[in-house]
């Protein structure tokens, strides 16, 4: 390109500037068009104008979301299939304040709340891999299992075996890895389940990095679906260091979630309309969809992300919540980076008198990114929001309750990189007894209060290395 440039410029140095003015032009076009946030906005165009040919390169490489286009195509055959599958019914009047809620994250999604579902909390890889194991082992007819990370050790080594056991004797396997969290150059896993013979797909994989949009647009779901009667789902990750007993070099603790009843229909086809998307297949039929019988008292629904059809629903849906809560609303996640419109709607609940209480890890396991958030949770802490410290070993879990009542749980973290840019996977739950059950949960993992004095006690080195870590809030 330089060689290029310099001869343009020695010969026709008006070309130069044509071009130029053109990239710059189609740059500005197409950010008008497509992109939704001013700042990232003004960015693009101002970089292309500034450097046409950089900024145009870079705005081709890495700000055009070719995802959008291409997940409508692949997509739409599941799309026609889930709008019968989960017609939406009329509400019921309710005598409820999360009534509201309901409705709201009814339109957000598209999606009905379901009755009749039970939902079982699962402590680390502990208690969640033998029951996941143990419902692989009874499969008879589908098995759906996506996974951000899954590793070629022992406790993947062990369920790569109980797929290809499954696949052995009649079941229909599909397996999605993330094209990047479970390795790019090399994904050991991928290649261990295809040598076994096991249907895999690594999502949103190339190995050309222009034809990857990008490396921030990855599936951080956590599914798995058997018989389209058993659903898991939640933070954890296939990986021996979820398996706190056995002391890992650096242990995670997680929480899943076993779930059935007719929620799991909705489960499947957040996993099918993936499949589709990885593999160009459709999943359908009743060894996928069958008939569901109601197997508790929980009312759910699924609420799924992306940067596709799905942009930040679950980001639309905590807002929903966040602006409905009259008493309590309590968060526990691994990395809390809230953009300005989430920060700001936490605030003003704790303002109004909302008791808004965050628990994030003592210490995370990236260190720029406890610096960021010290740079950004100063004016929360000002305003009345309450946050604490989670003792070590680091805490992966994710869980939004609002006022006893409203719960949250699945993969999505407090931050932009889930909120707008990955492939995510939460379900909203109406159930007190659940939503009572983890708030104990987020009780119990509380440590020592992260004070305002805290924040404002670091010194003048520090402060701005936080602060500079925080305007990377939208790559963290």
């Amino acid at each position: 390109m330089d060689e290029l440039l310099q001869f343009l410029t020695r010969v026709r140095p008006d070309i130069e500037l044509s071009v130029g003015l053109l990239i710059a032009l189609i740059v500005t076009v197409h950010v008008l068009q497509t992109k939704r946030e001013v700042a990232a906005a003004t960015a693009w165009i101002g970089l292309a104008w500034f450097a046409p040919f950089f900024g145009g390169f870079a705005y081709f490489v890495l700000g055009v979301n070719r995802v959008r286009r291409r997940a409508r195509r692949v997509r739409a055959p599941s799309a026609r299939q889930g709008k019968s599958i989960l017609r939406r019914r009329e509400l019921a009047e309710e005598d409820n304040h999360l009534a509201a809620l309901r409705h709201g994250v009814g339109r957000i999604t598209g999606r009905q709340t379901e009755p009749g579902n039970s939902i079982r909390t699962l402590s680390n890889g502990d208690e969640a891999y033998p029951e996941m194991l143990a419902a692989i082992e009874e499969a008879r007819h589908t098995i759906g299992l996506s996974s951000y990370i899954m590793k070629d050790d022992e406790i993947g080594g062990r369920f790569v075996d109980a797929l290809q056991a499954a696949k052995q004797r009649g079941v229909e396997v599909r397996v999605i890895v993330d094209g990047i969290g479970s390795g790019w150059l090399r994904s050991p896993v991928y290649t261990r389940l295809r040598a076994a013979g096991v249907p895999a797909g690594r999502f949103m994989h190339s190995y050309m990095p222009w034809r990857m949009p990008f490396l921030n647009l990855r599936t951080h779901k956590k599914i798995l679906v058997v018989d389209g009667r058993i659903g898991f789902t939640g933070g954890i990750n296939i990986a021996d260091q979820n398996v706190v007993a056995t002391r890992p070099k650096d242990p995670v603790q997680d929480t899943h979630f076993r779930i059935e009843g007719p929620i799991v229909g909705q489960l499947v086809f957040a996993f099918a309309r993936d499949w589709a998307f990885v593999a160009d297949e459709e999943l359908d039929g009743e060894a996928w969809y069958p008939a569901l019988a109601a197997q508790g008292d929980s009312l759910a629904r699924v609420v799924t992300a992306g940067p596709d059809e799905d942009l930040e629903k679950v980001e639309f849906a905590v807002l929903q919540a966040i602006a409905c809560a009259r008493d309590r609303i309590m968060i526990m996640t691994p990395y809390f980076l809230p953009d300005e419109r989430l920060t700001t709607a936490l605030s003003l609940a704790a303002m109004r008198g909302v008791d808004v209480q965050v628990v994030i890890p003592q210490k995370g396991n990236h260190r720029l990114l406890d610096w960021a958030v010290r740079g950004n949770i100063g004016p929360m802490l000002k305003d009345g929001v309450k946050v604490w410290l989670c003792p070590p070993p680091f805490r992966h879990s994710k869980v939004m309750i609002v006022d006893s009542e409203w719960s949250l749980i699945g993969s999505s973290n407090w931050d932009m990189r889930s909120f707008r840019l990955n492939f995510e996977l939460c379900v909203e739950i109406y159930d007190p007894e659940l939503s009572v059950a983890l708030e104990a949960l987020v009780e119990g993992n509380k440590s020592s209060r992260l004070e305002l004095s805290d924040i404002n006690a670091r010194n003048i080195v520090i402060r701005m290395r936080d602060a500079g870590a925080r305007l990377l809030l939208p790559y963290l």
